[in-house]
């Protein structure tokens, strides 16, 4: 365990080099065990990159990462069993039925028959799919499968919960029922969770802290309200748009744009 018992995340001058390009640039915060962190930041910012070296499956160019007080380079599987996560891309196999790819995912983390048992059929009700538990996933809605993927995630009993854009385009009915899943996990069981999303209103409304990444760099971190009362701003998205601008973003734009600011770091 880590010897800051109230982190659940450090990072400390974490940088990660391509060979054209800086993805993250030489970035420190830390998440305490608990809290809901938003981490936000437009197309290629770098939050996609700094999941992946928390959750290890990227490994950092230079600095370090502590993952429930573990190093996510030497102590693999400890991390991998402290946390649970959901990517922005279905993980779901299609061909298998509700129950069956959580009972793979609970083989994976060698959760123990009975326990997988019990745990699956309490997680299923959470999400309210237990009455689909037999049903091939391929005629699973959009948000059903996304509510699979948070059941599944938690088979293990994760500490921590990374979640990717957990509610990219699903209905706000939806929505607000994953959302409500969440709220009552880190209530009930105080797991910290770790999320990105492009919703604004979701971070301002959730997240204890907000983190904003751009470009590679952490240009802030602090409560939605005292971002709001610092910027003058009426809500999160007016925050987020005077810090990393009005223009629209792509990942290959961005690409361009870091290895411009290389090349001029380069020749200074």
């Amino acid at each position: 365990m880590s010897k800051d018992n109230q982190s659940a995340i450090s990072v400390s001058n974490l940088t990660k080099k391509y060979k054209d390009s800086l993805a993250v640039d030489n970035i420190s915060f830390e998440v305490k065990k608990g809290e809901i962190f938003a981490f936000l930041g437009p197309n290629g910012a770098g939050k996609t990159t700094t999941i992946k070296m928390l959750t290890t499956l990227l490994s950092p160019t230079s600095g370090s990462i502590k993952v429930n007080g573990f190093n996510p380079q030497t102590q693999q599987d400890q991390v991998r069993q402290s946390f649970g996560i959901v990517f922005q891309d279905s993980s779901i196999d299609e061909e298998l039925t509700a129950y069956e790819n959580m009972d793979f995912h609970g083989v994976l983390y060698k959760v123990n028959k009975v326990d997988r048992q019990t745990r699956i059929k309490k997680l299923l009700e959470m999400v309210d799919l237990l009455d689909k538990k037999d049903n091939l996933v391929k005629t699973f809605s959009g948000g059903m499968r996304r509510r699979l993927e948070i059941a599944r995630g938690l088979l293990h009993y994760p500490q921590i919960f990374f979640l990717d854009e957990p509610t990219l385009g699903l209905d706000p009915q939806t929505r607000n029922k994953i959302w409500a899943y969440i709220k009552d996990l880190n209530k009930s069981h105080q797991t910290t969770i770790f999320f990105t999303t492009h919703y604004m209103e979701e971070a301002d409304h959730y997240a204890s802290r907000v983190g904003i990444i751009d470009r590679g760099q952490i240009i802030t971190i602090d409560t939605p309200s005292n971002l709001k009362t610092k910027y003058e701003a009426k809500n999160l998205e007016q925050v987020f748009l005077k810090l990393t601008g009005k223009k629209i973003r792509s990942e290959a734009a961005e690409s361009n744009m870091q290895n411009m600011i290389r090349r001029r770091r380069m020749k200074v």
